[in-house]
């Protein structure tokens, strides 16, 4: 599989991998910034080339990213990731009592990174506001829907973005997009 890949559904064996927030974070930085070496990896999380060249290898055996071998040496291994994003549908793991604590590390993991990359922005704001002082966007919707209708929404949604999805040009910004729908209880000191 190469990076021409644009998304992979994630299976039993990658969600496992996952459910570590420093091979999160790898993959996450491999996805957004390309490709890297332990050594360069191990300076952008705060561990020792060891630790990230070991993670690494755990990636590639699930296929979540493989060796780049058009880089480096026999010395230096360079990493890229074996498609540009995952995704998950969490039905497809929950009946799957093994698969219950790191289908929720992972889950929790995601929700912890999104809000670090929103808070990091926050935090640079400054550095951003000649060029996005109107464009950056935080909504908070809540709607009244039906398992399907929010099913076709979510749908309709990954429509739009990925007509957006194309390689980087001149001029471009990283620009991440996070997309949620889930329900919540009105009253949850009500009993059903």
């Amino acid at each position: 599989m190469t990076t021409n890949e644009p998304s992979r559904p994630l299976d039993a064996r990658m969600l496992r991998a996952l459910a570590h927030p420093l091979r999160m974070r790898m993959l996450e930085l491999l996805q957004a910034d390309g490709p890297a070496t332990a050594t360069g990896l191990g300076k952008r999380v705060g561990e020792s080339s060891g630790t990230t060249s070991w993670h690494l290898r755990l990636l590639a055996e699930v296929g979540l990213v493989e060796e780049d071998s058009e880089r480096g040496t026999k010395r230096e291994r360079w990493w890229k990731p074996a498609q540009k994003s995952t995704r998950m549908r969490v039905v497809d793991f929950m009946g799957d009592p093994d698969l219950a604590a790191p289908l929720d590390t992972y889950l929790r993991s995601v929700i912890e990174h999104r809000y670090e990359a929103e808070a990091r922005f926050v935090s640079e704001l400054p550095r951003w506001i000649d060029r996005w002082h109107d464009k950056a966007v935080f909504n908070d919707m809540r709607l009244s829907l039906t398992p399907e209708e929010a099913a076709a929404m979510s749908a309709e949604v990954d429509a739009v973005l990925h007509r957006y999805r194309r390689d980087a040009r001149p001029g471009d910004d990283s620009v991440i997009a996070h997309w949620s729908a889930f329900p919540r209880r009105a009253r949850p000191e009500e009993s059903d």
